[in-house]
């Protein structure tokens, strides 16, 4: 881009009959957007009441010469010149008249947009996007659901220990079957037989201070009956002999909960089945309580799922299961729902649902993975990828096309829930609907856009 055309007017002589030579040095040139053009301005007389006005006609009258060259538009669009001329320096030396005018730059630029403006090239056409789309249709069937899950037990029981104790011996170990009655597992025992030994010692101390009351009590009744002792010694001997009873029968109790705790000592299993976990090593301290081993009982299997709220509130009461194995989908079986928890997982926000299974086969073993499908109430709802999904407002949206202009248009919609490649949808779009499944990151409302093959 050149530097702004400088626009001057100078050389002029007062005379009678005298002329000012004015020019337009540097405008334009075809070459390089720069169009020279000198315009001699003819029997001007420049007196000093109208010397301004004079001269800045004599500049808008040259610039008018050089649009004429361009185009006939530059004359119209050249008018706002007139009131951007800045100022006009004049000076006078002599009898002669000198003149010289400046004229800021302003006045330059917008000489030169008029010019350019009349080659201007016609606008661009529109910008038109390729979209990937997909045709909206709703079922009417109830819509599948499936869920993995786990194989478990009916019933597990953890086998532990009912007092504490270092654990010396551990008979069976995971994939065991244990029997009712077996012993498998033992801690120490010198602690408890201590104990017992201790608890007998107290016994056998209350029973002898017993007999000494028994004996007392039987020699102050009959010194009572001839009145040879007062009858308060006698009530005070009756007195020693009901404490001496009790203490008795508290050292028996002590003596009896120090012989179970010595039996306690051994870890027998209460029911049959497969052990299918340990809680504790040979050598370790373990507690009361402290879950030594896990048995799955014997009888029926159960798949276990989280199920989230959302098909908790939309799935029939009861409905058939299908539990198919996710490594071997030929190997299935039929389940219905046995047992749902009432509260949902504090960590994930998920219920905890158990499916019975009607005579599972054998390869559907403890511990394995599952894929349980369900049919929900029929409700009209469909399925579109999760990247048409938008958000307009912080609410959900999706784009859908007008087939008569292949414009689109932002449609707000309601989500009943998100699948891991697919959003499922109630309500906000109907039948036939072109929704935006591609490209919709660089849409605006109105953008018209180049459809590829729908995907119905």
């Amino acid at each position: 881009m050149t530097q702004p055309a400088r626009w001057s007017a100078e050389q002029g002589e007062h005379k009678d009959g005298g002329r000012l030579v004015g020019f337009v040095h540097d405008l334009f040139h075809p070459s390089s957007w720069v169009l020279t053009e000198v315009c001699y301005l003819e029997d001007l007389f420049v007196d000093p009441a109208a010397r301004g006005a004079g001269v800045g006609r004599a500049l808008i009258q040259a610039a008018y010469a050089a649009a004429d060259r361009v185009s006939a538009e530059g004359r119209a669009q050249y008018d706002t010149l007139a009131p951007r001329t800045s100022f006009i320096a004049m000076s006078a030396e002599g009898t002669g008249v000198h003149m010289k005018l400046a004229v800021q730059s302003s006045v330059l630029v917008a000489c030169a947009l008029v010019i350019t403006g009349c080659s201007r090239h016609a606008p661009a056409p529109p910008l038109v996007r390729p979209v990937q789309t997909t045709v909206i249709r709703y079922g009417t069937a109830g819509e599948p659901v499936s869920l993995s899950g786990q194989v478990q037990a009916q019933n597990q029981t953890n086998l532990a220990f009912r007092i504490g104790g270092r654990l010396i011996d551990r008979r069976v170990s995971v994939g065991d079957t244990v029997s009712p009655g077996q012993l498998v597992a033992r801690i120490e025992s010198q602690d408890a037989k201590n104990a017992l030994s201790s608890a007998e010692a107290d016994l056998a101390s209350a029973q002898a201070t017993l007999v000494q009351a028994r004996n007392n009590e039987a020699r102050y009744r009959s010194l009572v009956s001839t009145d040879v002792i007062p009858r308060q010694q006698y009530e005070d001997a009756q007195r020693q002999l009901a404490a001496a009873q009790s203490r008795v029968a508290a050292a028996m109790a002590f003596v009896r909960t120090a012989r179970d705790n010595v039996g306690y000592t051994d870890l027998h299993s209460n029911v049959a089945g497969a052990v299918t976990a340990k809680g504790a090593e040979p050598g370790e301290v373990v507690q009361a309580g402290q879950m030594v081993l896990q048995v799955a009982q014997r009888g029926g299997k159960d798949a276990v799922f989280n199920v989230p709220a959302t098909l908790m509130r939309k799935s029939p009461k009861s409905p058939p299961v299908t539990v198919a194995l996710a490594d071997d989908p030929t190997i299935t079986a039929m389940g219905h729902v046995r047992e749902v928890s009432p509260q949902a997982d504090p960590a994930t926000g998920t219920y905890v649902v158990k499916v019975g299974l009607d005579n599972p086969p054998d390869t559907m073993r403890l511990g394995s993975t599952v894929i349980g499908s369900v049919t929900l109430s029929p409700e009209p709802v469909v399925s579109i990828p999760g990247t048409a999904l938008i958000q307009i407002d912080g609410k959900p949206a999706v784009w859908v096309v007008d087939p008569a202009t292949n414009t689109v248009v932002a449609k707000p919609v309601d989500v009943v829930r998100y699948d891991s490649s697919s959003v499922i949808i109630s309500s906000g779009l109907k039948n036939g609907d072109i929704v935006v499944t591609a490209g919709t990151h660089a849409l605006r409302p109105g953008q018209q856009v180049k459809l590829s093959q729908p995907t119905a």
